[in-house]
């Protein structure tokens, strides 16, 4: 809309972009903004049927002294694409025209203080174009909603449910008003605490009016250090050693003392009568890594990532971490900040990062707005949110998105778990970690605001229904493009030995960064120099904001000139806030006074172990085929079914909006065979710039099923998981590490503890048993809802175990997809299916047991002459036994490669029961292998007294054919399989 003005003069304008409307030649099919109908999708769901139709638009507002031309220029070359998008601009003075009668506008935009990253970027690329009129710029969203007889309450509910998130967002039931930052100014307020002579009562008050997650013995501690001290403590003061002394980032439970008491009856446990352990972490995980003491591990429980050697030349580090409680509350955001948080993990070990995992979990995308828990988003909101945010900071950041995976259960439906992870290459031995004294302490990337306060205390919290209300302050805003600046100017930094140390500003901000990295030296930090967002903050919120994109750096000052050009190339701030002093301890200035003076020995050693007692859980296994199943079940229809389930279903849609091939490394994608669909066990990674063929192997274990009944089993299940997928394309089982990711409810709880502490016992021993250090990992535990009937929901115990592998030469990597007719198919490993905790339970309605999967005695023989003949060329494809059993493996290889399966399962004696639990019961440590017809001998010698069984052969005939002999069980076309297993799409 050209709205010509004599000479330019001071102004807002409102820019419209939206998809082309639709002519002759461009169809409303081809045309029509695809956000539109997957909100009038989600608004039905959420039982808003009265609502016919939501077009959507996005908006920029730009305040500045602009010509036409200008203005001109920003709508074509900059908000919008003009081969698919119209736009429009208007003063915004200027009203929208009159709407049709069943039509309503409602206008979406970021609150006061939230960081808007794409109206820094616009006011960036416009100055770049050499409009330098552009002051300030906003974005938000306009939404047309058409329906009949609409009401006010019902738009508000369609605005607070779907098309907003209050944490973070204002909308208006019309044009809404944009808001701008304004110019950026501390408080320098300070609060003191009289702590000393606080009450116990008083003590846990502070505790719990700060959201700080301490408990009386360690508000004890702190009250006894300002005693010796005899002075007041200072907000900052407390706000810091709440930060340090969270669970999120000192992991309280793991290092507690915890008394165990061991279970009346049933299943036996390593632990006898009423015992303690000392330190989960060091007991089991790291005793297991030291135990194993595989050379190539270069780094394991210190840096910000694991660090494994890869080649002669390089190391390649991996860090999985969880974004939860964020992600509850502001999916987007909460997805968008954990991917971007991770990635400076591994730019914290000056590393380059090359690719990222996901692995989420949500509650039922069904599930009746009725049934939604007071102050809790639905799980479709959540979704897509979730979805969203890691597509965005991912393929924004030139990072590809190459592993993960999607569960659905009703114990996630107000505690998501958004595990994320990422990949980074160095040269060998590039990471410095020891700052001197004298050494700058150096800010580089974003600036600092209000956002993400109280991160690492709110993560470390139970969430209820006023969770959002008090904690949106803990919502951070991600900026990518900022971070990709970071990644280039660290890189070039760590060439060129400009750094002593490095880390990055996650949880608890500049205090847990500077924090750690002056544990062992001291640091003397003023505020005053630190660049703010906007006004208003007061000392401990710049101190603790975990504003998102911000590195710190140990510099000499010889080198600070090095490092602002490499800073100025990329456009990257640097800020330089104080110095490592060397005399061991923390000092923080503002407004020319001591806000903040700490002990590390105090800050980093002075909490108290916790002391927690354990129950643990009493296990009574039932027989193999303890749920009952109909005498007349359809075989077929419940294969169709389980390929339907949404745990099992194709991920395609998702995958799919993820860039997983940026960067040109993936060898073998997240999908491949014959239509490039089918779910690949694990991806193959070559490095660019590494020499040779070696390749890296990502995959995952996880599932939520077992550790309802015994998170010991769980562990072992979910640990060989990881590894079956990794040999499964290829991967040396000798080179692999892992990572663990522990999700859990309240450990308080002595039950609930008692099953975290046997899950991670079975870390312990199936590490020592696969010869599997582990490297790295994260616990999140305070996973549960309390609702409104006073009564504790929590989270399925949740074990998240990454592997990364090596392929010493990836054309030998394999892949699950069918390749030749004629090829024999064989099940290879200890075939034991259970129907307990199985897939097949969950479609039947039916809870089971407690006998769950274990692994057998020779299953590590069996993977590694996996290995040995994937190297020989024996094998031609390959898939392991997950979810859904043999017959949902044989079905996706049949569909990966658009080829037929003739399968005979011999002479059951139980026509249902044994047929099903042989088709649908679920096993550890077993694959489906084809293999190549002429070395089928060899292959049959090298598996020579280990569970080998022909099954059948491959078919050019796309059918996947059961038997039992001559007795046909059915056929499925491969047509009918893909069309239940894509019935999500």
């Amino acid at each position: 809309m050209d709205r010509s003005r004599s000479s330019p003069r001071p102004a807002i304008y409102r820019f419209i972009v939206r998809p082309l409307a639709p002519t002759p030649e461009r169809t409303a099919a081809c045309w029509l903004d695809p956000r539109s109908a997957a909100l009038l999708s989600d608004a039905h769901a959420l039982g808003l049927n009265q609502v016919s139709r939501i077009d959507c638009a996005d908006l920029f507002f730009i305040e500045g002294d602009l010509s036409e031309a200008e203005l001109q220029r920003l709508a074509v070359e900059l908000l919008s694409d003009p081969l698919v998008q119209t736009v429009e601009w208007e003063p915004i003075s200027a009203h929208t025209g009159a709407l049709a009668s069943d039509t309503h506008l409602l206008e979406v935009a970021l609150r006061p203080g939230v960081t808007d990253p794409v109206a820094e970027q616009m006011v960036r690329a416009a100055h770049l174009m050499g409009i330098a009129g552009v002051r300030q710029a906003s974005t938000g969203q306009r939404f047309w909603v058409s329906g009949p007889a609409l009401s006010d309450d019902t738009l508000t509910l369609l605005a607070g449910r779907l098309l907003a998130n209050l944490i973070i967002h204002s909308f208006s039931l019309g044009e809404i008003q944009p808001v701008f930052p304004q110019p950026a100014q501390a408080s320098g307020v300070i609060e003191l605490i009289p702590v000393r002579d606080l009450s116990e009562e008083q003590l846990l008050d502070l505790s719990s009016e700060r959201r700080a997650a301490l408990d009386l013995h360690e508000m004890r501690a702190i009250q006894r250090y300002y005693q010796r001290e005899d002075r007041a403590m200072t907000d900052i003061e407390f706000e810091t050693i709440a930060q340090t002394w969270s669970e999120h980032c000192v992991h309280k439970t793991f290092r507690a003392l915890i008394t165990v008491l061991n279970p009346q009856d049933g299943e036996s446990s390593a632990h006898r009568g009423e015992t303690q352990v000392n330190n989960l972490l060091k007991t089991y995980l790291r005793t297991a890594t030291e135990q194993i003491d595989a050379p190539w591990v270069l780094s394991a429980f210190v840096d910000n990532a694991g660090i494994l050697a890869f080649g002669s030349a390089h190391e390649v580090s991996f860090k999985v971490e969880t974004h939860n409680h964020p992600s509850a509350i502001e999916p987007f955001g909460g997805a968008n900040t954990g991917v971007g948080g991770v990635i400076r993990d591994v730019i914290g070990v000056s590393a380059k990062p090359i690719a990222a995992t996901d692995v989420l979990c949500f509650g039922p995308q069904d599930l009746p707005l009725e049934e939604l828990p007071a102050g809790v988003l639905h799980p479709r909101r959540i979704r897509s949110g979730v979805i969203a945010g890691v597509q965005d900071y991912g393929n924004k950041i030139g990072i590809p998105t190459v592993s993960g995976a999607v569960l659905y259960d009703p114990g996630y439906t107000s505690n998501p778990l958004v595990f994320c992870g990422c990949v980074g290459i160095a040269p060998r031995g590039s990471h410095p970690r020891s700052p001197q004294a004298g050494d700058r302490v150096i800010v580089l990337g974003g600036r600092t605001g209000r956002d993400g306060l109280r991160g690492a205390t709110f993560s470390s919290m139970t969430m209820d229904a006023h969770t959002g209300e008090v904690a949106g302050a803990s919502v951070q805003i991600g900026a990518p493009i900022t971070e990709k600046g970071l990644i280039d100017v660290i890189v070039a930094a760590r060439d060129q030995a400009l750094y002593h140390a490095i880390t990055d500003c996650g949880a608890g901000g500049l205090s847990s960064a500077v924090g750690e990295m002056s544990s062992e030296i001291g640091a003397d930090v003023d505020l005053a120099a630190v660049r703010l967002k906007y006004p208003g903050l007061a000392p401990w919120e710049i101190w603790l904001s975990e504003a998102q994109e911000r590195m710190v750096l140990a510099v000499s000052a010889q080198h600070l000139p090095q490092l602002l050009d490499l800073c100025r190339l990329y456009d990257v701030e640097l800020t330089d806030i104080g110095v490592f002093t060397g005399d061991c301890r923390l000092v923080v200035r503002a407004a020319g006074q001591i806000v903040l003076t700490l002990s590390n020995d105090f800050l980093h050693a002075g909490i108290p172990q916790r002391q927690l007692t354990a129950q643990l859980p009493t296990f009574s296994d039932q027989p193999t085929r303890s749920i009952a199943l109909p005498a007349d079940l359809d075989l077929a229809a419940t294969l169709l079914a389980l390929l339907a389930h949404p745990n099992i279903a194709s991920k395609a849609p998702i995958i799919r909006i993820y860039d997983h091939e940026v960067q040109g490394g993936t060898i073998i994608k997240p999908l491949t065979g014959a239509e490039n669909d089918g779910p690949a066990d694990a991806v193959v990674l070559k490095p660019i710039g590494t020499p040779g063929k070696t390749a890296i192997v990502l995959s995952a274990g996880i599932n939520p099923e077992y550790g309802k009944r015994n998170p010991y089993r769980m562990a072992f299940s979910v640990i060989d998981e990881a590894i079956r997928n990794a040999v499964a394309v290829g991967a040396d089982p000798d080179r692999i590490a892992l990572l663990d990711n522990f999700c859990w409810g309240d450990p308080r709880n002595p039950a609930t503890l008692g099953g975290l502490v046997e899950c991670v016992r079975g870390c312990h021993d199936a590490a020592l048993y696969y010869r599997t250090p582990f490297v790295s990992g994260k616990d999140s535990l305070n996973n549960e809802y309390l609702g409104k009937d006073g009564q504790r929901h929590a989270i399925p115990p949740t074990l998240l175990i990454s592997a990364l592998g090596v392929i010493d030469d990836f054309s030998h990597a394999v892949t699950l997809d069918l390749k030749q007719a004629g090829n024999p198919l064989y099940l290879l490993g200890a075939h034991n299916p259970r129907l307990d905790g199985s897939h097949l339970a969950l479609i039947m309605n039916r809870a089971g047991g407690y006998d769950v999967p274990q692994v057998s005695e020779n299953t590590n023989r069996v993977y590694q002459l996996v290995y040995l003949s994937m190297r020989n060329f024996e094998i031609k494809a390959c898939h392991d036994l997950s979810e859904g059993g043999l017959a949902v493996t044989a079905a996706e290889m049949c569909m990966a490669g658009r080829l037929g399966l003739d399968l005979d399962l011999g002479d059951p004696s139980d026509p249902t029961d044994q047929l099903a639990c042989f088709l649908f019961g679920e096993t550890n440590g077993c694959f489906l292998v084809e293999v190549d017809a002429h070395l089928s001998a060899s292959f049959e010698a090298r598996f020579a007294g280990l569970p080998l069984r022909r099954l059948g052969t491959v078919s050019a005939q796309p059918v996947l054919s059961f038997r039992t002999h001559a007795t046909p069980l059915f056929n499925q076309p491969v047509s009918t399989l893909l069309a239940a297993w894509q019935s999500a799409e």
